[in-house]
């Protein structure tokens, strides 16, 4: 734990003393952690650098178990149904409702627009809920009787207009999950935490084909075809982890008195109020048109979110495909429905690890370029096979393994370094539900990438996942290097001149512009 403080001309003790009415113009920079802190008194920075480590590591464990398995239990819910169409598609989907391939290409996609659109108004109106939990849970509920309404439908037109409600619904979820991790965590802690609950991802296509499988087995079960059980029993399952939300789900340490001691609170308010460098009030940020158009006006976050849209086309373009894929290599339909578990459990598994890796060494970009290195591997692998999948169902099979190692672990590593690099908060948050909404966008392509009439060699869908795979790793070593020059012409200033130049306030509404702000690399 590091913790500098600079005096001022008046001769202060080298931290700056906040006062009770107004803005003061002696202040002095506090370095905690290697984040640059304004505006915390000598008393708060005491208690924040003195607090026990095992304290620590045990406010942090009461956090993760009260935190991560409902949001990691929410997210898997929210891929299992936005994702069990391609498991419900082999099951006799398309045949039932008399669709064209193309058609079941615009089902797909449809979700996406309304998604892509709503993510950033989403955060921004979750700004406005004392409890977050509340606000998710208004997300929740909707989306799970949508989903199960969705094997009610009759026709391609009813179909459209459940993914249409189902893309409105899920679109708040994964960005305020993203930032309620980053207002609980440290950002040396954040990538670990989101691949607890992202690895749920990978593990929805586990789930889901485990679960078409043995779903599927009540076809004819109160005249119902198998496929619209499907959508009616996890569409309810999803009903009622949304209701279980409201209770279960955690908002703010000033929320938390029940589970948390009130030096634990203080200490997360602190922790909260350092991260984000710290403020000169204690009003309430809110939204201001200002940070909207900072964050819109931010080159990298664009960069950020081109490699969520390389995870975004290959990931649901595999999920909507693999099932189709293995049942290619000769499986039948439940054996096919099974065997597209295994590849989404070793990408679980390689989430999680990397990500650890990732925090461990705070470094992010190795973390999305390595991973993406895998993809390109696999993908090379696939595309040489021309298709002859049922005669060489090992390499086949190993280059799905492959695939989800390289998929699924991009996605931690690359929120968290979004996350990481935006402040103050309110920027943070609404540049976490930009960076979604832009990389979002690989969903619609996903959606379009594997065309039924080129099955099995799949020529487009492989290839283009191919290109991801490679540009992508590409944009990952430019965005560090750019990151690499900030930091270098930042450090040319020192705090004295910094000062000179600008107030306090001024710094403070710059955010990770600001020459004190040191980006993570």
């Amino acid at each position: 734990m590091s913790f500098r403080g600079s005096t001022d001309k008046d001769g202060l003790d080298g931290v700056y003393h906040k006062p009770a009415d107004h803005v003061e113009s002696l202040t002095t920079v506090v370095e905690i952690d290697n984040i640059r802190v304004l505006g915390i008194t000598p008393e708060d920075a005491e208690f924040y650098i003195n607090y026990p480590e095992e304290r620590r590591r045990r406010v942090v464990h009461k956090v993760d178990i009260r935190l991560i398995p409902m949001l990691a239990a929410l997210y898997l819910m929210a891929h299992i149904d936005r994702a069990n169409i391609g498991n419900a598609k082999i099951e006799g989907l398309i045949t039932d409702l008399g669709m064209t391939s193309v058609q079941y290409n615009i089902v797909l996609s449809i979700f996406f627009i309304p998604y892509v659109l709503l993510e950033v108004p989403s955060n921004i109106l979750l700004k406005k809920f004392k409890r977050p939990s509340l606000y998710l849970a208004l997300l929740v509920i909707p989306w799970g009787i949508v989903m199960t309404c969705t094997g009610l439908v009759q026709n391609f037109a009813g179909l459209m207009v459940t993914r249409i409600l189902l893309g409105i619904f899920e679109a708040g979820f994964f960005p305020g999950a993203i930032y309620l991790c980053s207002y609980w965590y440290m950002p040396k802690d954040l990538a670990t935490r989101i691949s607890y609950f992202y690895c749920a991802s990978a593990l929805s296509g586990a789930f889901s084909g485990l679960l078409a499988a043995a779903i599927a087995q009540m076809d004819g079960v109160g005249g119902l075809e198998g496929w619209r059980w499907i959508f009616l029993l996890e569409g309810l399952v999803t009903v009622v982890i949304g209701i279980s939300c409201i209770f279960l789900l955690i908002d703010s340490p000033t929320l938390s008195g029940r589970w948390l001691k009130p030096d634990e609170i203080r200490y997360l308010e602190l922790q909260m109020f350092i991260k984000q460098g710290g403020k000169f009030s204690d009003e309430k940020e809110s939204f201001k048109w200002k940070d909207l158009k900072a964050v819109l006006l931010n080159w990298r976050v664009y960069l950020q979110a081109y490699f969520l849209m390389c995870q975004s086309a290959t990931s649901y373009g595999t999920k909507f495909t693999l099932p189709t894929i293995t049942k290619s290599m000769g499986f039948s339909s439940t054996n096919a429905q099974l065997m597209s578990a295994p590849p989404y459990v070793a990408g679980a598994l390689s989430a999680i690890l990397l990500a650890r890796l990732s925090d461990r060494y705070y470094w992010r970009m190795p973390f999305v370029a390595g991973p993406l290195v895998l993809v390109v591997i696999s993908y090379s692998i696939i595309i040489s096979l021309n298709g002859d999948l049922a005669d060489n169902k090992g390499p086949a099979y190993f280059a799905l393994i492959l695939t989800c190692m390289g998929i699924y672990p991009i996605q931690p590593a690359a929120a968290s370094w979004n996350a990481n690099n935006l402040a103050p908060a309110v920027r943070r948050n609404i540049g976490v539900a930009l960076n979604n909404c832009v990389g979002n966008t690989g969903g619609i392509i996903g959606s379009f990438m594997y065309i039924e009439s080129e099955a099995p060699s799949y020529p487009t869908g492989f290839g283009l996942s191919l290109a991801f795979g490679a540009s992508g790793m590409l944009v990952a070593f430019f965005l560090e290097m750019s990151y690499k020059w900030s930091n270098k012409r930042k450090a040319r200033l020192s705090e004295d001149e910094v000062r000179a130049r600008h107030t306090e306030d001024e710094l403070l509404d710059m955010g990770d512009k600001s020459p004190l702000f040191k980006y993570v690399l």
